[in-house]
This record gives structure tokens, sequence and C-alpha cells, in this order.
């Protein structure tokens, strides 16, 4: 199979600031989703239903809870050559400095790659949702004769100044490439997709940031210390030296780049039919297995609620939701529009009692939570009010933050009774 010979390179990304608060005490990829699982969970699940079952993740930036997410939750047999490593940006005495970019990331890994027996690369974003074959693009790759493969996926007017846009011709051969265009270039780039494309006026082709690199190109461009971004420097410079091929996805895929677009991915997996399929046999999404006990519901009325392992509910509703594992919410509280990612441990009655702990750790009783992401292991008191919405501005505190009209909880808050936000 084409894949024995295919090594996974996940790029974990920089500070993730645009995701800040979530991103505060922990890397991108290890931010919480869908209530049990974490952003590095997509791409690693994506490699091992495609058969491919040797993994680098790099990263760099707080990287303590993925290490451990990691450890605690991919574990192959001892006689299989799978493995899911863990490259931490490290100072050598070739190199004294952090990843630059995403290439400089590839590079600065590399002596570690190299090590292995592989054909080909694939690398991989690690805050992005979406569920992909890698062999059909690795198929296409081959068959195509391509030194490089870039996958692809149409997008709107209004979503293409965010991307890496490219044209490519009829064979799928990449003919030119731009880094996040200005509005009034747009006109130009605008590529011949499907009919169901053109319906939805998605006429831009744009970059995925998933690329096939044939082993000894990529040990060639790396060579070369001046680049430090594939979007930015290798693809442009490389689309007419070196054969280099559009792989173009048309299924549900979302780049988890600031709050907006995390919260709307999460709250869409409440939706009937949601766009991202959690529930597909085939394509499963891995996870720790956490043994946690079944959820406990008192009374609640419950519409589009997504509800994970281990928690007590006794809110009065809620509806359109996503609540995490071990998730407390007390009696007569209205939960809508939220994504609850729950706790990381029970308290018990004698901790509470111990430590004279006068809020407990979830959603207190009587409460009104609207369009608020609630971090892990928050402490909300009773009678508390938070009403996101576009009525409210851009701000921070020391226990939440509002982007675009969503209330973001940080990590631990505690929020006092009949606080109103």
């Amino acid at each position: 199979m084409l894949n024995t010979n295919t090594l996974a390179i996940i790029l974990g990304g920089g500070q993730g600031t645009r995701l800040y608060p979530l991103t505060e005490s922990r890397s991108k990829p290890a931010v919480p989703i869908a209530g049990k699982y974490r952003l590095v969970d997509i791409p690693i699940s994506n490699c091992i239903n495609s058969e491919i079952k040797r993994m680098f993740v790099l990263t760099q930036f707080n990287s303590a809870s993925l290490n451990k997410h990691i450890k605690n939750t991919y574990h192959f047999s001892f006689f299989s050559s799978a493995f899911v490593d863990i490259l931490a940006a490290e100072q050598t005495i070739g190199n004294t400095t952090w990843y630059q970019g995403t290439a400089d990331a590839v590079r600065q890994c590399m002596h570690h790659f190299v090590r292995h027996d592989f054909d080909y690369a694939l690398i991989l974003s690690g805050d992005q949702l979406y569920q992909m074959d890698y062999n059909l693009m690795l198929e296409a790759h081959v068959q195509s004769g391509a030194a490089i493969t870039i996958g692809t996926i149409p997008v709107h007017a209004n979503d293409a100044p965010a991307f890496g846009i490219l044209k490519a011709d009829t064979d799928q051969r990449i003919t030119s490439f731009i880094e996040k265009p200005a509005t009034e270039l747009l006109p130009d780039w605008t590529s011949d997709v499907s009919e169901e494309m053109k319906a939805q006026g998605r006429h831009y082709l744009a970059s995925m940031g998933i690329y096939i690199f044939n082993r000894d190109l990529l040990i060639e461009l790396m060579d070369d210390k001046s680049t430090v971004d594939f979007g930015k420097e290798i693809i442009p410079q490389n689309i007419h030296k070196h054969k280099t091929m559009s792989y173009p996805f048309e299924g549900y895929w979302t780049d988890i780049g600031n709050i907006s677009s995390f919260f709307e991915a999460n709250l869409g997996l409440c939706d009937e039919i949601p766009k991202f399929n959690l529930y597909d046999k085939n394509n499963r999404i891995y996870t720790r297995a956490r043994m946690l006990p079944t959820t406990k519901i008192s009374g609640t009325k419950m519409s589009q609620a997504v509800i994970s392992d281990g928690c007590i509910i006794h809110a009065a509703s809620i509806e359109r939701s996503v609540i995490g594992i071990r998730a407390r919410i007390g009696k007569d509280s209205v939960v809508r529009n939220t994504y609850v990612m729950g706790s990381d441990y029970y308290e018990t009655l004698k901790e509470i009692e111990s430590n004279n702990i006068d809020i407990l750790m979830g959603i207190g009783e009587r409460c009104h939570i609207e369009n608020v992401i609630v971090d892990k292991n928050c402490r909300i008191g009773d009678d508390v009010t938070i009403k996101g919405g576009s009525h409210l501005e851009d701000k921070e505190t020391d226990t939440y933050v509002v982007r675009d009209g969503i209330v973001v909880l940080k990590k631990n808050a505690v929020i006092p009774k009949g606080t109103v936000i």
C-alpha cells in the first residue's frame, strides 16, 4: 500500500493568539473540541483511518497538556512500527531559535524524520476540523508524477483573502499561487470548480495547508534556511520548478483560526445532520479512553444538545449546546448556544468541606448562560447571568474575554453568585 511509506508531520501552530484565552495555558492542538476530544485528535484520527501510523506532532507553546494527552491516548502494539511522537522546539548546537514558521519547524526537525524510511511526507495542520482519506490524495500524487501535491478546497470571495489562493489547469497542475490576496485582486483568481461548488458561490481554490512532498525534494528544500513558511515562500517559489498538483476536496472542512470559527464549529455539531459526522464508523475520531460513568439528567428539557460522559445535570433547559465531560449544571439553570468544556476531575464532598469551597465546579442554580464558551474547571455561582451577543464590545478581564460577541470564561475562572455579564 502507498501509505506504508508515508510519514505524517502534524504542525501544532504558533502561540494561537487568535484563540486566546483558550490557548493561555495550552497549545492550539490541545484545545478541547466537541465535548470530549482535542483538536489534535482530528488529524491523528484521519491518519489512523488512512492506515498512516507514523506521526510526528510539532509544537513549541504550552505543550505540557498536549504531551500528556498524546501519551495517555495513542498506544500501539509493541510489535508495530506505529507511533505518535511530539517534537517540541529544542535548541541545538546548530540552531538556537524557536520555530520561525511552518517550513522552519519542519527544517528544525528534519534530523528526526530522515532516520525513518519514507517516500512521502504528509504535512498537516493541527487546528482544522475535517474527515479525509489521505490515501486518495496519495494515489493522485503518485499517479500524476507530482513532486508536491496541495490539498485544496473551493471558498467564497469573502473567505479568500484569509487563504493562499491558487489556480490549476484542467489536469489539476498548479499554475499560479498567491498568499492571502487583497480583495481587489480576487477577480483574476477564480478557478473552474465543480457545478455544486459554483452553485454555492465558491469560485476560489484555497490551500488547506495539507501538503505531500516527495522525500528527496523535501530534504533539498529544507537545506535553504532562508525560507521559513510553506504558504508564503516554499509553495510560490516551487510551483514552476517542480510539478505541483492540486488535490481538490469538497467535503466539510473548517480552519479553527479564531474564537468565532471555533464556537461555530462546536455548535454545528448540534445540528440535526451535522456537517462534521462524529457517527461515521469508517471515520472514527479517536481520543483518550477515560472510563467515565454515564451522564445523569434530572428534569431538564433538551433540544439539539450534545452531552458528553460523566455529567450531572439538573438544568431547566439546554438548547443548541455542547456539554463536555464531567460537567455539572444546577437546578433551574438555562444554557443556550453555549459550549461547556466540563471539568478535569470530580470534587468530592470531603474536598468541598475541608477546603471551604463556596462555589462548586460547574454551573450553579438559576443561572442563564447564553452565547458563551465555558473553559475547563470553571466555577459559576448561583443566579449568574452571562449573555453574549453583538451588543457586547471586545474586552478582557481577569475571568473572561469577549470576542465577536462571544463570552469566553477563562480556565479555572470563578464567577461570584449573582454576577451579570
